[in-house]
C-alpha cells in the first residue's frame, strides 16, 4: 500500500454538483523525499522510508545526518515507513501528490487532539443520571458503580472510567480525495481528518 505524509492545513467546505455543500480537509501533502530503501537481504523485510518537512542541521543528530546524506537530501522533521509501494522507489526519489487522482480513496492516519483528564459523559458517552431531583446535587455525571463487593474485590481492568482523553492515533477509512492542487501540494478531502490544524498526518492509498 502506497502513501505519502502531509501536513493539516485547516478545514473548508466545497460546493458538489448537485448542490450539496460537503464539509473537507486540506492537507499540503509532500514533497517527501525517499531516505531509506529496505530489504529482506539487509533488514529482514521490504520497506520504503520517506521524510517531510525541512529540519535545520544543528537540531539534527550526526547519525541521522549521515543518513540523510546517503539519499542527498536534507534533514527531514517527519520520517515514516511503508510497507509496499505499487511502483518501485531509489534512494533520493522525490514523491508528490501528483500520485494521487481526483476520486481516490485513502486512509487518513493522525494523532487526535488532547482534551486532558475527562470523565466518563464526556469521554465514554455516558447519559448520567436521569432527573436531577431528591438531592442529587453532585451525582448527574458520576460513573455510578465501579466493582463489586467480596468477589472479586477488584475493579476489572478495561473498565470505561475517567482519564486521559485524547493525543491518540486514529485511522480513518474511505475518504475521497476531491481536489488535487499540484502546484501547493494540497489535497482537498472530503470529511474531517483527525488532529489539529499543522499537524502531521500520514496517508495511505
Amino acid at each position: 500500500m502506497s502513501g505519502i505524509i502531509g501536513k493539516k492545513i485547516g478545514m473548508t467546505s466545497l460546493y458538489m454538483e448537485d448542490g450539496r455543500s460537503v464539509a473537507c480537509t486540506l492537507i499540503e501533502a509532500g514533497p517527501c523525499v525517499v531516505t531509506q530503501v529496505k530489504t529482506v537481504e539487509n533488514e529482514g523485510y521490504n520497506a520504503v522510508q520517506i521524510g517531510f518537512g525541512e529540519k535545520k542541521e544543528k537540531h539534527t543528530t550526526k547519525s541521522l545526518l549521515g543518513h540523510f546524506k546517503k539519499a542527498n537530501t536534507t534533514p527531514k522533521k517527519k520520517l515514516v515507513e511503508f510497507r509496499t509501494f505499487e511502483q518501485p522507489l531509489n534512494l533520493g526519489d522525490v514523491l508528490t501528490v501528483e500520485m494521487l487522482e481526483v476520486g481516490t480513496f485513502i486512509d487518513a492516519v493522525g494523532t487526535s487532539k488532547g482534551k486532558g483528564f475527562q470523565g466518563v459523559v464526556k469521554r465514554h458517552g455516558f447519559g448520567g443520571v436521569g432527573q436531577a431531583t431528591h438531592g442529587q446535587h453532585n451525582r448527574l455525571r458520576a460513573p455510578g458503580s465501579v466493582g463489586a463487593s467480596s468477589y472479586p474485590s477488584r475493579v476489572f481492568k478495561g473498565m470505561r472510567m475517567a482519564g486521559r482523553m485524547g493525543g491518540e492515533n486514529v485511522n480513518v477509512q474511505n475518504l475521497r480525495v476531491l481536489k488535487v492542487v499540484t502546484e501547493k501540494n494540497l489535497l482537498v478531502i472530503k470529511g474531517c481528518v483527525p488532529g489539529c490544524n499543522n499537524s502531521y498526518v500520514i496517508i495511505h492509498k
